[in-house]
């Protein structure tokens, strides 16, 4: 049961610190584009119990829940997000480019696809120094369409490498929906596996099995020491970048939106620890301390200093 309050209050701290991303960008403080997590949290909200600290994610676009669910430092992303210098990138790179080496998040990209290769090259590392560690890669539906998730994907598995391929499938790229951009009478799982791999599909409304998945998933990696892809089903609340719903849009069916909104793994655990009887005080507790910490975060952000001009050169290589 520790375990799951664990997760629930993993979960509230993600799914918070990003609506109140949304409630208080229109003050045109943050100085950068945002895409939040919104519905995608519950992956991550397990990484900390389902994984050891020694073991490393790296992430794309929509990065805060990989962020913070791998135990990244909350003021630092906040004042990242508001481009100061105390932010987790010194204020330089903003929502899409956290880092946090003290957690094992080990940075995320702008480019779909992109820090595939480099969580693959992690694995490559831990293999060579025979560590024990393992590489987690957070990528969209839309990242099985680049190059160089294949070539990455087929590297993995012929190093046999400490690799867990994670596809956090919301349906769409932007505005266009799977069906418009892949083949779907074959679902991605089912493709993935004709290269050689092991692969698993969840729904993340079956939270249970989500938390035993990434169990199974580490499990396999460390003792068969090969690479696995997993396939969670979610979806996503917020337009695909910014702070505001954008369901008038109508590129995604009503019915669609509704049917997914009661599909929200956070009611569903919610429901679970009332039926268990854990003891209200406790999740009350909980959510006053997850809604402190978010506020002091942004108390933190706002009261930061922003980087000095003269250090625009700064962590460039050439």
């Amino acid at each position: 049961m520790k375990k799951i309050i664990n997760i629930y209050k993993k979960f509230l701290l993600i799914r918070n610190t990003d609506e109140e991303i949304a409630k208080k960008y229109s003050e045109w403080k943050m100085r950068c584009p945002t895409h939040l997590s919104v519905g995608q949290e519950m992956v991550s909200a397990c990484l900390e119990e389902c994984f050891k600290k020694n073991d490393v994610v790296v992430s794309s676009h929509r990065a805060h829940a990989h962020y913070l669910g791998k135990g990244g430092n909350l003021n630092q992303m906040i004042a990242e997000i508001y481009g100061k210098k105390s932010g987790c990138s010194k204020g330089k790179g903003g929502s899409m480019h956290l880092i946090d080496k003290k957690c094992g998040f080990l940075g995320s990209t702008a480019i779909v696809g992109n820090s595939i290769p480099v969580g693959v090259g992690h694995a490559l590392d831990f293999k060579i120094y025979k560590k024990k560690n393992v590489s987690l890669i957070f990528f969209g539906d839309a990242g099985v369409e680049t190059g160089v998730f294949y070539e990455s994907l087929n590297f993995a598995i012929l190093k046999n490498l400490p690799t867990i391929f994670i596809c956090e499938n919301n349906f769409y790229s932007v505005y266009t929906p799977l069906n418009q951009r892949q083949i779907t009478n074959i679902n991605i799982s089912k493709r993935i596996s004709g290269l050689g791999i092991k692969t698993i599909r969840v729904d993340t409304y079956n939270w249970k099995k989500v938390i035993k998945t990434l169990e199974i998933a580490r499990k396999f990696v460390s003792t068969k020491k090969k690479p696995i892809f997993l396939e969670f089903l979610t979806y996503r609340k917020y337009e695909h970048v910014g702070h505001l719903k954008d369901d008038h849009l109508k590129y995604r069916p009503k019915t669609e939106i509704n049917f997914w909104k009661k599909r929200d793994p956070l009611i569903s655990i919610t429901k679970f620890l009332s039926k268990k009887k854990v003891n209200k005080k406790l999740i009350d507790k909980i959510n006053l301390q997850v809604k402190s910490k978010i506020k002091k975060a942004f108390i933190f952000a706002e009261k930061s200093k922003f980087p000095n001009p003269e250090d625009y050169k700064l962590h460039v290589y050439k």
